[in-house]
């Protein structure tokens, strides 16, 4: 569901909260989705606003990090007008679902200008609108030009006017309901969610005040299978995950998100491991066949053997009929019409010389075709849960490999360091968790130490998992055996078996694939993959 004005309404007034504040950056997540650091008097905060028609919201986020995305041009005119500018307020518009950002700024000659940031979350409407202090647009996140919509437009230089809000009564001063028909038609502020929520508890007795009054000093978010709202909704009836109203937003819709930026960011990446997988495959079977024709090489021995044998005997013939010297048979030899007997039995002889040279040549063809459907299949496995950066990384390794092409950037990068590895850190023991090919052999390469133990699900493609502590437990050895089960294939699998050992039992294999490791002297859990306790161990113990 989109948000509703009431809805808006709280998340209002927990952003007012941190005003005024200084505005320091502003960046790109995705194309529909902005980030703001602001800074307050007493600390930093991230503020989102996503104006994607189907997530549509605005919060506070600490975990929120920009794209590696050029900025857009919409980012770069607020850069231009709102550089180290004060957020002085934000109001909603009635109950309806804009806010009005006012900011104060001072142009290149030290002037100061006065703006407003309208911030429209009305579903497929959705839209940032950059006002200046004349109420003329400067420029919009979506512009809307007047052939689109007759009614209201959004272009640079046009007058900003606000929506038809409609004839409906205020939610704080209601003076009747009609139970029989939505309280969206008779109430600002309210989506068909909240009006059955509404229908529902009055009918149960409860008063249209008191469920006001729970919704509007509500700290938490109740996420359902497919709502959410700040109050329960019991209507639905289901159990809900409960969060901190911020907090809740940026779990919201966490994953899909992901997914859709890793797509939108490299999406190249995921289309290259495809094709080359797919590439792969369909070549197999093609090298089997012409394997399996390959190994009648004798035969065409035989003809060239006959032929020169039989030559002065025989009259040339589209099919020439002589018999065996090794068996109690006749053979039939084609024989091609262009040319004599002796040039079909040179023929004979080059084919047999070719084919023979090509059975070995056509193993190691088959071979390496096996080995990058395996390697391919690792890395669509490794991209079904992996973030912006483990892909990035992904892509640099096709690179090194020249399956893909380096990208021109217009803008510097800072290098690297060192790979995105996931670290936790609990106690006096360590955690290291290899999402990719690149970060698990930085793990083996660089951070593993004979005394450290090594973990890896058994038969499948996955993380390598690295444990240091100075006294092992149990505890310990299921917490890695948990983590190298999840970031598998196997994650929706039960007792799944995950090998581990020192890392003295295990060593590189010359000339393979990045990543790959030969181990002996290996143990074996089982353990039931669990994302619950992994998202707590991430968010209690990570290392940043």
């Amino acid at each position: 569901m989109a948000l509703d004005g009431l809805l808006l309404h709280c998340i209002h007034n927990k952003l007012k909260e941190h005003l005024p504040c200084k505005i320091n950056k502003i960046q790109n997540i995705s194309e529909e989705e902005l980030l703001f650091t602001l800074r307050t008097n007493s600390s930093t905060q991230k503020l989102v606003i996503n104006v994607h028609s189907n997530t549509n919201r605005i919060y506070l986020s600490p975990y929120a990090t920009a794209s590696s995305l050029s900025p857009s041009n919409f980012v770069m005119v607020l850069r231009k007008n709102l550089s180290l500018a004060i957020i002085e307020s934000i109001e909603q518009i009635g109950f309806d679902r804009i806010l009005c950002m006012s900011i104060v700024a001072r142009n290149e000659l030290g002037d100061i200008k006065k703006f407003k940031l309208y911030i429209e979350l009305m579903g497929k409407y959705s839209n940032l609108i950059f006002v200046d202090e004349n109420n003329i647009i400067v420029d919009a996140l979506k512009r809307i030009p007047v052939y689109e919509n007759s009614k209201r437009l959004v272009h640079p230089g046009a007058d900003y006017t606000f929506p038809d809000p409609g004839n409906k009564q205020d939610p704080l001063n209601v003076q009747t309901i009609d139970l029989d028909t939505s309280l969206v038609k008779q109430i600002y502020g309210f989506s068909p969610l909240l009006s059955k929520e509404f229908q529902f508890r009055i009918r149960s007795g409860e008063t249209y005040s008191n469920i006001l009054k729970e919704l509007l000093e509500s700290d938490n978010l109740y996420i359902y299978s497919k709502d959410f709202h700040c109050i329960e909704l019991k209507h639905l009836k289901e159990t809900p995950k409960v969060f901190s109203f911020m907090e809740g937003f940026h779990m919201l819709y966490q994953e899909q998100e992901q997914k859709a930026r890793i797509k939108e960011q490299c999406g190249d990446v995921f289309r290259t491991v495809e094709k080359e997988k797919n590439k792969a495959i369909k070549k197999l079977p093609k090298l089997e066949n012409t394997l399996a024709l390959s190994k009648d090489y004798h035969k065409f021995k035989e003809y060239g053997d006959l032929l020169f044998s039989y030559m002065d005997e025989v009259e040339k013939e589209e099919v020439i009929t002589v018999p065996s010297f090794e068996r109690d048979e006749w053979v039939n030899i084609p024989i091609d019409m262009r040319y004599d007997l002796k040039t079909n039995a040179n023929k004979y002889y080059q084919k047999y010389h070719k084919l023979k040279r090509s059975i070995e040549i056509l193993n190691l063809q088959i071979q390496q075709c096996k080995e990058d459907i395996d390697y391919f299949t690792q890395l669509d496995e490794q991209l079904a849960h992996c973030s912006i950066i483990d892909a990035m990384e992904i892509r640099e390794e096709l690179i090194r490999l020249r399956i893909m092409h380096p990208k021109k950037q217009n803008y510097r990068t800072k290098k690297k360091t060192k790979p995105n590895i996931l670290c936790l850190q609990k106690g006096d023991f360590t955690i290291y968790v290899g999402k990719n090919n690149i970060q698990n052999n930085f793990i083996i390469s660089q951070l593993a130490r004979k005394q450290d133990l090594w973990f890896h699900v058994k038969d499948y493609h996955g993380s390598h998992v690295l444990l240091k502590s100075n006294q092992i437990d149990e505890e310990q050895i299921r917490m890695c055996a948990n983590l190298a089960a999840w970031y598998s294939k196997s994650k929706d699998s039960s007792s799944v078996p995950v090998n581990y050992c020192p890392v003295s039992s295990i060593k590189k294999i010359p000339g393979a694939k990045m990543g790959l490791v030969s181990m002996k002297n290996y143990k074996t859990i089982y353990i039931d993959p669990q994302e619950a306790p992994i998202e707590t161990w991430i968010q209690t113990y990570k290392k940043i």
